[in-house]
């Protein structure tokens, strides 16, 4: 018995040794945790996206279509969700037309009789030729431009001799064949786009006639990225000349160095090393990427099924770093690749019943976002009974001018915080107090360089 209880005693001192040493332990680690949680207050962060959301996505429509305003916009504004419209300031009256600017065009078509294209004269040739008259011609620039973004540079070079042999012999033709981009039924006027600013979408640049920008020369290339900006600067104001998306979605390096240097933002291509692009073509998954963001373009064309394009929505809940660009050309029946209304009614309510987790915002806010994000410097100090934030940034501000989403933390001990700003009028503003793994924290939105932002006890 003795022994029993002797072995017993023993081994009942070694299991209270073990639990106060575990008992330690946990007062070690919450000691730990505590003082790690009361490190971090006034720690401030601008959040991934706007409110805090897992990630982005952004409607865009290209073209201009009558039935992009008359049919999606209406079933847009019912859920409240902004667009973003790539327009042919062409087609809108008022507008700089589209036109040849260069050598007299009868100089040009002798010249073809005597010397075949090549790379000393195929931009000016490609560049005319969709001007001399008939639809035929146009289809024929277009065709010349896909050859040679391709890399068939020789055959694109045949082609331009081909147009112009049938030129010079007055076989050129207009067909009935459907342009897309140049529907006659087109009749929105820029009193209705500014109307349509007015109720939160953006109005972007498509160029002014939708040409093949890789194979226009340099004068004309830059008449279709300058005055289709121009007119919206005109119509519209500066605000909406900050996009653009040139026709195609070429990726040529000469045009986007051009269309770069004009227009702040491309959604052809934005490159920033800590953006990854997924253009309409890829195949790859957004999720496997490793970049701090990832712009993935996807195009809901007539024969992409419901499924798949909810499925896009329901990615970008699972990951914290996409931003979806949804690009949208026809609807109703008129425009390519059409989708109907009622396509649009149903997945515009799906993404708006996923709201809770995503930002939606025009091309241009997002894009502005991400880079106040990344541009901004940001201290904090915490003094007595507040926390004085400050935000900073070189931007330009009359830009740049999407509030971004700050994540600072407070004391645990904080029951009911006060926001204000200093330099501005409001009343104060009460936050709520949220909590996650490294403590007590509040949201609430600013603009870089508008003065300290006091957060409080009550």
């Amino acid at each position: 018995m003795y022994f029993f209880y002797n072995y017993h005693y023993h081994l009942k001192d070694k299991i209270m040794n073990k639990c106060r040493i575990s008992l330690f332990g946990i007062i070690l680690l919450f000691v730990s945790c505590t003082t790690k949680i009361e490190e971090n207050i006034g720690q401030t962060v601008i959040t991934k996206w706007q409110g805090n959301k897992q990630s982005a996505i952004s409607i865009t429509y290209d073209d201009g279509i009558i039935n992009q305003f008359t049919v999606a916009r209406p079933i847009m504004n019912k859920f409240g969700l902004p667009g973003t419209f790539f327009i042919i300031t062409g087609k809108v009256t008022g507008s700089g037309k589209g036109k040849f600017i260069g050598r007299p065009e009868e100089d040009i078509i002798k010249e073809s009789v005597l010397v075949k294209t090549n790379s000393d004269n195929f931009f000016e040739r490609a560049s005319l030729i969709g001007f001399t008259g008939t639809s035929e011609a146009l289809e024929y620039h277009s065709e010349a431009g896909s050859l040679f973004e391709s890399g068939n540079i020789t055959e694109a070079y045949e082609l331009i001799d081909k147009v112009y042999l049938k030129l010079r012999s007055g076989d050129l033709k207009n067909t009935d064949d459907v342009i897309f981009h140049n529907n006659p039924v087109d009749t929105t006027s820029w009193n209705d786009l500014k109307a349509y600013t007015a109720e939160g979408h953006e109005i972007a640049s498509h160029t002014v006639t939708h040409p093949r920008l890789a194979v226009l020369d340099e004068v004309n290339l830059l008449y279709e990225l300058e005055q289709s900006k121009s007119d919206i600067q005109k119509f519209l104001g500066e605000k909406y000349t900050f996009s653009a998306e040139c026709p195609y979605g070429t990726e040529n390096e000469r045009v986007m160095e051009y269309a770069h240097k004009i227009y702040p933002a491309l959604r052809n291509r934005m490159p920033e090393s800590y953006l990854d692009e997924l253009n309409r073509a890829s195949k790859r998954q957004p999720g496997k990427s490793e970049k701090e963001y990832v712009q993935w373009q996807r195009g809901p064309l007539t024969n992409v099924s419901m499924e798949i394009m909810k499925s896009w929505v329901d990615t970008c809940i699972k990951y914290n770093n996409i931003w979806l660009v949804l690009v949208f050309h026809g609807i109703d029946g008129i425009g390519w690749e059409p989708k109907t209304g009622d396509e649009l009614e149903e997945y515009f309510s799906y993404i708006n019943k996923k709201g809770t987790h995503l930002w939606i915002a025009t091309f241009a806010d997002v894009t502005k976002y991400i880079r106040e994000r990344k541009n901004a410097i940001i201290s904090s100090m915490v003094q007595d009974n507040t926390i004085v934030v400050n935000i900073s940034s070189d931007l330009d501000p009359e830009i740049y001018d999407v509030p971004v989403t700050l994540k600072t933390y407070v004391p645990k001990a904080w029951k009911s915080i006060l926001l204000n700003q200093k330099f501005k009028q409001e009343n104060e503003l009460k936050l709520k107090i949220q909590k996650d793994e490294l403590g007590s924290y509040v949201l609430y939105s600013a603009l870089p360089n508008e003065g300290e932002l006091i957060l409080k006890e009550k």
